[in-house]
């Protein structure tokens, strides 16, 4: 296939590089940010969420488990942001150059996925610290991410797609993007709704792959005793549903993506 070409392998190599090295470019401390960032965000919400709002259901390591949750909402939302916005950025690239356009929206999750990498190291130092026995289990990492990449990826493609002609998009995303992070287990836990006994609103929230995602981290890597979506349901029909819609997301995106690929250059305005 012309998308997995050597051609296209190095321009997303170098995208990714690119936008890396712009990241943090004229910033006093660099790419200590991509570690400070998720430590000052955390140091908020630890103070806000936990200590006054009294957000913390008693589970062991707890603030551990929402920084987990609050790296992997992240990648998310920077996945998504930048593939939305990537396509009319690089609109004098695709100008000068004949490549599969999909290389565009990749890179910015390639991008992300590397700062979330990073991310999750200061998680584990953290997780460390604070007594958490890493096993083999921590392993789990590798599908969930593989999960998490498909559904940001197919996102990032449908958001894509449609910027290029509505530019409303972008403030819309932050408002949905807002209120999906309060309607996901990432400031708090499952078992926090559902010592509220509120069972039909978490059955209702697990179907959410991202809330079974970072519900799944914090059981497998942080405490095994952190509720899953998949004890939830008596039918565990319902409990594959969030497995599969990733897989779903990702096939719909990018057949929306490359249908509207060819319209590129005629629809993008690059200023």
């Amino acid at each position: 296939m012309k998308f997995f070409s050597k051609e296209n392998k190095i321009l997303l190599k170098e995208m990714v590089k690119t936008d890396f090295k712009l990241r943090y470019q004229g910033s006093l401390i660099g790419y200590l940010w991509s570690i400070l960032k998720p430590l000052m965000l955390f140091t908020i919400m630890y103070l806000v969420f936990i200590r006054f709002l009294k957000l913390d259901d008693g589970t062991p390591h707890y603030a551990i488990g929402v920084l987990l949750g609050m790296v992997t909402w992240s990648f998310f939302q920077e996945a998504t942001n930048m593939g939305m916005v990537s396509i009319v950025t690089r609109g004098d690239l695709l100008r000068k150059l004949n490549f599969s356009k999909e290389i565009i929206v990749i890179s910015s999750v390639v991008g992300a996925a590397i700062n979330y990498g990073i991310n999750l190291l200061v998680v584990f130092v953290f997780a460390l610290v604070n007594g958490v026995h890493l096993s083999w289990n921590c392993l789990v990492i590798i599908p969930l991410f593989i999960e998490l990449a498909m559904i940001s990826a197919g996102v990032a493609f449908i958001l894509a797609a449609l910027f290029v002609k509505y530019r409303d998009l972008g403030p819309i995303w932050e408002v949905v993007m807002q209120a999906g992070m309060y309607a996901t287990p990432v400031i708090y836990s499952l078992t926090f709704i559902i010592q509220k006994n509120q069972f039909t609103v978490a059955k209702l929230m697990m179907l959410n792959p991202l809330a079974q995602i970072i519900q799944d981290m914090r059981h497998y890597i942080v405490y095994s005793g952190s509720m899953r979506g998949w004890e939830l349901y008596n039918n565990h029909i319902w409990g594959v549903i969030p497995y599969i819609l990733p897989v779903l997301i990702l096939i719909v995106g990018y057949s929306i993506f490359h249908k509207h690929a060819r319209n590129l250059r005629r629809f993008y305005n690059v200023r």
